[in-house]
């Protein structure tokens, strides 16, 4: 066991603060990582605020962070994967069963084993539960480690590992491709990766808003049309012929006005998660033999497929680096929804705390 530096929420209350933390030693099948860059998701907010009791109450010290971005440098004798120096990312999970059928079709995200990368117990005992990416250093089993493409800029690949597979999977899994039309509602940071991702697929792609003043970066970012989701008209005139939409839009709207865009068969992939139920009108799903669905993270394999697909592309998220000082800042600032479109934390920073 070792001591490292980390930023953490000592209660529900409390704002992220310089601690330090055990991490394990590299077991022989370990990679330890220095991270270099780790985005903040509003996950991370969620977690350290303990705004997701019911379903994940947090254990304090909380570290959040699972978009991690660092260079190896130990592994354990029975690694073959890694070496010391390469470019890695850790995303959501840190570990699962590996045996239950989900994993062994490579759906590690479903797994009822699973260990997230922060607040699941630690089956190694180092701590009561698992610490995240707002830290110096991590240590992680090689079958959780990612490959990062050297061409990427490394602040804006660390989104990647959460915001970036988010809105990947759904539209592999749904068939997007060149001559699909693909909607995208809400511009932030899932919906920005989403836009990156249905271009890169050669999809028709629309962005839905409702802000008028998000036309420009919308078009910037590879949308063929914006559309106003407050007009009538403008929403009208689409209506029937999305074959997918990727709604990433985390307050409650109407999703039923997103269902009668749908074509006959279209699907609408829910990533957002609105705190109160949404009401689903039978019928527009119905007539259109339309589907309403839900996704989480992908596994390991879709998502290193992602990440050498963004090298491919030359696809990072949209970022705004800080330093480790100014995570509270960040927080509040994400409550405002103000960051185009993602925080991405120069770890370097903490040395200096």
């Amino acid at each position: 066991m070792y001591k490292t530096k980390a930023y953490s929420a000592a209660s529900k209350s409390s704002p992220l603060a310089s601690d330090t933390i055990p991490r394990r030693d590299p077991t022989d099948r370990d990679v330890q990582i220095e991270i270099l860059f780790c985005g903040i998701c509003h996950s991370d907010l969620h977690y350290a605020r303990d705004e997701w009791h019911d379903v994940m109450p947090a254990v304090y010290p909380a570290v959040p962070g699972h978009e991690i971005v660092g260079k190896v440098t130990k592994v354990g004798s029975a690694v073959t994967q890694y070496k010391a120096g390469d470019l890695v990312g850790v995303g959501c999970l840190v570990d699962s069963d590996h045996t239950c059928p989900n994993c062994q079709a490579g759906l590690e995200q479903f797994c009822p084993g699973q260990v997230l990368t922060y607040g699941s117990p630690d089956k190694h005992k180092t701590a009561p539960v698992t610490y995240g990416g707002y830290s110096d250093s991590i240590v992680v089993d090689e079958r959780f480690v990612l490959r990062i493409p050297s061409n990427l800029d490394l602040a804006g690949a660390a989104p990647l590992l959460c915001a970036g597979i988010t809105t990947y999977s759904p539209m592999r899994h749904w068939g997007v491709t060149k001559g699909k039309k693909v909607g995208v509602v809400g511009l932030g940071g899932l919906g920005h990766m989403g836009v990156k991702f249905a271009h890169a697929f050669g999809a028709q792609t629309v962005v839905f808003t409702t802000s008028p003043n998000k036309r420009e970066d919308a078009l910037r970012l590879g949308a063929d049309e914006v559309v106003v989701s407050k007009n009538a008209d403008e929403m009208q005139k689409h209506t029937g012929s999305f074959d997918f939409i990727l709604d990433c839009v985390a307050a409650d709207h109407d999703i039923n006005a997103y269902i009668n865009l749908l074509t006959r068969d279209g699907n609408i992939t829910l990533v957002g998660a609105p705190e109160k139920p949404l009401p689903v009108a039978a019928f527009g799903l119905i007539m259109g033999r339309r589907s309403l669905s839900g996704s989480p993270i992908g596994g390991l394999a879709e998502t290193q497929e992602m990440l050498d697909f963004c090298g491919q592309h030359h696809i990072t998220s949209d970022v705004e680096v800080i330093p480790i000082q100014k995570v509270n800042e960040a927080y509040e600032r994400i409550v405002k929804s103000d960051v185009k479109y993602r925080f991405s934390i120069d770890m370097a920073s903490l040395k200096s705390d």
